[in-house]
């Protein structure tokens, strides 16, 4: 039941801490004129993506190289397929073109950046710092982006009767500094929490490996990566049921960016020996990451529209990419077939 307990109170600070921190975050962007699909790939992208950093990097310290891949590995393909894939279930998504022209291919390129890099069968220290410092090259892209369009609606703004212009005006007020401060109050407020969620799920998700015999690989593709990836799941759904469909996607292409370049760059730069990487996760794994990263650009390319019957089609694939994980598990970890047998006994 301790297990249980950690797993449980793990993700509930987890989920907590990212609502608070994507909350805060999102209010300040908002309130400087920055569109809602610049948002969702910056803002909400890393808000949401904070739970996937601090376990993997939690886990990168303390040498669990298995934790800190399957996690980014796991929550990407989770992202694409499980998530992406009810939002455009609950709601056809419209995508905006410049994504699917520039992000998308972004989302890509990183992905087989991973494969390359693993390709010795490590992710070493010198390596994730090049990841690290590619995100801060996207974070910069993004950063001149959003000044370009915060130029843009200020010179609309200067267009529209004065009335309208105080109306529109993204200007903080007489109440900035009470503003500003419960804000940053609400973004520290989250990152303590996902700190110790962290710390929760990470020693959760090794007690459970140990208690079932399965590995820290599979563990953390499924369970762990599925907890990590709540936030993106409920910002997603969220969105797409609101009409925000730039956001919904954009938190997806976004996140999958940032889980990659930084998650995994900072892990691989922190961990005293790099990230080691596993057989299946280089056989199998990561192929298959990159595999739905590509499945993307066709569908989103066609008319710019995700319908709820490819959504239904990306839900069978995320079904029949978990059976193979549990079909692997059993083939090659007895224990953890033994442990099955048991249990439904």
């Amino acid at each position: 039941m301790m297990i249980f307990w950690l797993l449980a109170l793990g993700l509930v600070a987890l989920v907590a801490g990212a609502e608070l921190l994507v909350r805060g975050a999102s209010q300040i962007a908002l309130r400087l004129g920055i569109s809602s699909l610049l948002v969702g790939l910056t803002v909400v992208a890393l808000g949401t993506s904070a739970p996937e950093m601090a376990v993997s990097v939690t886990s990168g310290i303390n040498g669990q190289p298995d934790i800190a891949l399957g996690n980014v590995v796991g929550s990407n393909i989770l992202n694409v397929l499980l998530i992406l894939g009810l939002s455009a279930l609950l709601a056809p998504l419209v995508v905006d073109r410049g994504l699917v022209t520039a992000e998308l291919p972004i989302m890509i390129v990183v992905s087989l950046l991973v494969i390359l890099m693993s390709a010795d069968g490590l992710i070493g220290r010198f390596e994730g710092g090049l990841l690290s410092l590619g995100l801060l090259v996207f974070l910069g892209w993004q950063i001149v982006q959003a000044r370009r369009q915060a130029r843009t609606s200020k010179s609309e703004r200067e267009l529209l009767p004065e009335t309208e212009r105080d109306e529109k005006s993204p200007s903080f007020g007489a109440s900035r500094l009470r503003f500003l401060s419960v804000q940053f109050g609400l973004i520290a407020g989250g990152l303590v929490l996902m700190v110790l969620g962290a710390g929760w799920m990470v020693d959760g998700a090794t007690r459970l490996t140990l208690a079932l015999g399965v590995s820290e690989l599979v563990i953390s593709l499924t369970i762990v990566a599925c907890g990590t990836s709540l936030p993106e799941l409920a910002t997603s759904a969220t969105a797409a049921l609101r009409g925000e469909r730039d956001i919904a996607v954009g938190n997806v292409v976004g996140s999958n960016i940032f889980n990659i370049l930084g998650v995994l760059g900072v892990s691989a730069a922190v961990s005293p020996n790099g990230i080691e990487v596993a057989e299946q996760a280089l056989w199998f794994d990561i192929p298959v990451m990159i595999a739905v990263a590509v499945l993307c650009w066709p569908i989103l390319f066609s008319g710019y529209v995700m319908s709820r019957r490819e959504g239904a089609f990306f839900l069978a694939c995320y079904a029949a990419y978990v059976s193979v994980l549990v079909l692997l598990a059993i083939n090659r970890e007895p224990g953890f077939a033994a442990e099955l047998v048991i249990r439904s006994e």
